[in-house]
């Protein structure tokens, strides 16, 4: 009986011509529009190591893990930034005249950041603040523990810790070769090509309900388990939209010449298990709205479309302004999850960040799975 269900589910889900143009043709569409839109950028806006200044204090150099950082990254042939150290006054003045693309102040244990736009080269700069505060506060406990065991060389704990931090979670040197605004986009795009996979368990779903449809009905008074239809028609979707993927890959990489470099085989991972979301992300809302099935999907595509804005698909900057402003909204947006996992495969050396990413997935799927399940299991009692 699995077996009949699995083969049927796959008979409706490719005989869908909505299902289709959602799943395999929109985000072809959109990856044309985004190689005609940007291609100009990629080929004239290269990466080039932009200018700021640091305002000199006893509080910056003090500042020994921000210090080291910002030298880590402004030297060898790749580096990230042109650092000028000086006085307040003369860094407001190089700002105003546009000969630096922000800088830096330190108060205390607190960085301002002071910039003028809020482009590609902003952004960066926000992002390397956030990133080598995040690893200070984990350096900062570090420290506290060997002084709580007696240790209180201070200079050389920090000298120890740093030594240990570049080699396991260093921030790399960003490049042309590494990362385009071209790039960027076309991780959003596969973040929102993956979560588009729960309009294909969405439609299994409501085919399953008595309420929506004559399959439904049938299946409701026909002596099969409920677990068999939904369980047979997840391993259709997973394969529907494992096509999907494969199609979007290949599209992307033969027609529009996309380089994914080395690390297509962790962007392949991430984007399965971005999909598994996508589909419990499907029988979430098929679960929750007792509405029609039209309804639900515009309510599933406008969820997604959300989801993938928030995580920088209409400009990069979005994603920072959730993240440092709402930062609660991106850690359950599984769009933003997928799209800072790719991120991390070019802003450092290991994978830990991109393994936390793929785990809070599997967590999101996991709680979004459980409740849909525990809705479904009622609905079935008010049916009785």
């Amino acid at each position: 009986m699995f077996k009949h269900n699995f083969k049927y589910s796959l008979k409706i889900l490719f005989r869908n011509k909505s299902l289709i143009f959602w799943t395999f043709i929109f985000p072809i569409i959109l990856g044309t529009f985004f190689k005609l839109a940007f291609n100009d950028i990629e080929n004239n806006e290269a990466f080039h190591p932009f200018d700021i200044a640091v305002v000199e204090s006893n509080d910056f150099n003090n500042n020994k893990i921000f210090k080291d950082a910002i030298k880590s990254v402004s030297k060898s042939d790749n580096k990230l930034f042109n650092v000028k150290y000086v006085s307040k006054s003369d860094a407001n003045k190089l700002l105003e005249d546009k000969d630096i693309t922000g800088y830096l102040e330190f108060i205390g244990n607190d960085v301002n950041i002071k910039i003028n736009d809020n482009g590609i080269y902003e952004t960066i700069l926000k992002f390397f603040v956030d990133e080598v505060n995040s690893e200070k506060n984990m350096i900062s406990l570090s420290i506290n523990e060997e002084v709580s065991k007696g240790n209180y060389d201070i200079d050389n704990i920090t000298s120890n810790i740093l030594d240990k931090l570049n080699s396991e979670v260093n921030i790399k040197n960003i490049s042309r070769s590494n990362l385009s605004y071209t790039m960027i986009e076309y991780y959003t795009l596969i973040a929102m090509a993956a979560l588009y996979g729960g309009i294909l368990f969405m439609y299994i779903i409501n085919k399953s309900m008595p309420n929506l449809s004559d399959v439904g009905k049938r299946s409701s008074i026909a002596p099969v388990k409920k677990s068999n239809l939904i369980l047979s028609g997840l391993l259709a979707s997973i394969i529907v939209q494992f096509v999907g993927l494969i199609i979007l890959f290949l599209y992307t990489i033969f027609v529009l010449r996309i380089n994914y470099n080395s690390n297509m085989w962790y962007i392949i991972l991430l984007a399965i298990v971005g999909s598994v979301a996508g589909l419990s992300l499907g029988v979430f809302v098929a679960s929750i709205f007792k509405i029609n099935e039209n309804a639900k999907s515009g309510i599933l595509i406008a969820i997604t479309m959300f989801y993938s804005f928030l995580s920088g698909m209409m400009g990069i900057t979005m994603k920072y302004v959730i993240d440092k402003n709402i930062p609660i909204i991106n850690k359950i947006n599984p769009a933003a999850m997928i799209t800072d996992g790719f991120y991390s495969l070019y802003y450092y050396d290991t994978l830990n960040r991109y393994f936390f990413n793929v785990i809070s997935l599997v967590v999101f799927s996991g709680i979004i799975l459980g409740i849909s399940s525990i809705v479904l299991r009622r609905q079935k009692y008010d049916s009785i």
